[in-house]
């Protein structure tokens, strides 16, 4: 664990927990709610640590007893909840890590914390019973649900919790954290900050992912090559990507951005702005061949193939639609 000194944005939330330590204002129960990789067990874990802190403060002093335990994930009175079953969060699950144990008092902390991720995941049955502790609360009891969407959550557990909702993170913020901590070119980390859509976390995955560099690489042959390209290599072209079905929507966004970008160049000539700086010569060839109409349809027909392969439309066809209404609009 680490405090929050170390995390990425979400000011207003941090903001409001160690408030709520200095004022001695501590909920039973809070309900933080954000996408994958949006920082929400850190927030959740630098909470725990603040609050079990021997020194007092908001933030964890990093050197008394406490936070070290915090810090190596050994703390017995910090209680991570998990589940066996991937999709399933069962009500064994529950009294067995919750239920069965708040009532003994904490071991050598204030609190008695327990962070349960993924508490959409929780059956109704264990939410009827963790709704049972949630109700009344110990006194030292602090129970801390992470989800990606609180909806899913019965409306009597919701009510009991305090709801903080994690806002994405501005994409230069998160740009210029990858351009310091991991030494990326700007143009490099502009396009996973974009792509991140505000999760620091997301964007540190993609940062050191070779697929996803892979996938872009093909994209931009794909741009580059889309208007000299017959069907037959448009064909070939589709069968080496049918084998990225599970992320082909990362494919489809790279598309998306580039002909975005090359739309801004050609109504503005403003090279600062684009997310491919690093191409700006073949923006600038792309955006003098295509029409206004031309690019406008591309992008609307990258939306249309997303909402086809979202509904189980053949891949292969709307693929095939896709790169032909590119290479006709791109000419």
């Amino acid at each position: 664990m680490a405090g929050f000194s170390g995390i990425i944005g979400h000011e207003q939330t941090i903001e409001h927990l160690q408030q709520s330590i200095l004022k001695n204002k501590v909920n039973h129960a809070y309900l933080l709610e954000g996408p994958d990789g949006s920082g929400k067990r850190m927030i959740a874990e630098a909470f725990a640590r603040a609050l079990q802190c021997e020194a007092g403060g908001a933030e964890g002093c990093g050197r008394c007893h406490s936070c070290k335990q915090a810090d190596s994930q050994n703390h017995p009175d910090i209680i991570l909840v998990t589940h066996e079953k991937p999709a399933t969060i069962s009500v064994k699950d529950v009294r067995e890590q919750i239920v069965g144990s708040v009532d003994i008092r904490p071991y050598n902390g204030k609190y008695k914390i327990y962070i349960v991720p993924e508490a959409e995941k929780m059956n109704p049955q264990a939410q009827n019973a963790l709704l049972k502790t949630l109700e009344e609360p110990p006194e030292y009891a602090v129970i801390i649900l992470l989800t990606v969407n609180a909806s899913a959550l019965l409306d009597t557990i919701r009510s009991r919790c305090i709801l903080l909702k994690l806002r994405p993170v501005e994409s230069e913020v998160v740009q210029q954290y990858l351009m310091e901590h991991l030494q990326m070119p700007d143009y490099q980390a502009r396009l996973c900050a974009t792509f991140a859509q505000g999760s620091v976390g997301k964007a540190l995955e993609l940062a050191s992912s070779e697929y996803f560099s892979q996938i872009r690489s093909s994209a931009l042959t794909l741009v580059k090559k889309a208007d000299e390209m017959d069907i037959g290599e448009l064909t070939a072209f589709i069968k080496e990507i049918t084998a990225w079905k599970v992320s082909v929507n990362d494919f489809l966004d790279i598309l998306g951005v580039w002909y975005r970008d090359v739309l801004y160049y050609k109504a503005t000539r403003d090279a600062d702005s684009l997310i491919f700086k690093d191409e700006l010569a073949q923006i600038r060839q792309n955006a003098s061949k295509a029409s206004y109409e031309g690019l406008e349809k591309v992008v609307q027909a990258l939306q249309v193939a997303k909402d086809r392969l979202r509904a189980n439309v053949n891949f292969e066809l709307t693929m095939e639609l896709l790169f032909l209404t590119i290479k006709d609009s791109t000419r």
